[in-house]
C-alpha cells in the first residue's frame, strides 16, 4: 500500500498483515534513491523495525518521528547517500 506524494513515498501498514510489512518497508526503502524519503504510517511504535533496519542496512538510513501515538505512529526515513 504506498502512494507517492511530492515529498515522500507513504507506506501506510495499518491495514496489512504483520508478517507482510516488514518485506514492503525494506523493498519501499531499497528502492529510494539517496536524499529521498518514505512517511511510514503504523498502528504500533516500530522500534524493533528501527533497530532491524539499523543492523541490516548500517549507515544508510535516517529516522525521526512525526507522530507518536497512541493510535497512530508516522516515522520519515530517508536513504542516506
Amino acid at each position: 500500500m504506498t502512494e507517492s506524494s511530492q515529498a515522500a513515498t507513504v507506506v501506510d501498514v495499518r491495514a496489512m498483515v504483520p508478517r507482510e510489512r516488514h518485506p514492503l518497508i525494506f523493498a519501499t526503502f531499497d528502492g529510494l534513491t539517496p536524499g529521498a524519503s518514505m512517511r511510514l504510517i503504523n498502528d504500533h511504535d516500530p522500534k524493533p523495525l528501527y533497530y532491524q533496519l539499523m543492523a541490516e542496512r548500517p549507515g544508510q538510513a535516517g529516522w525521526e518521528y512525526i507522530e507518536e501515538g497512541p493510535e497512530t505512529w508516522q516515522v520519515q526515513i530517508t536513504r542516506v547517500g
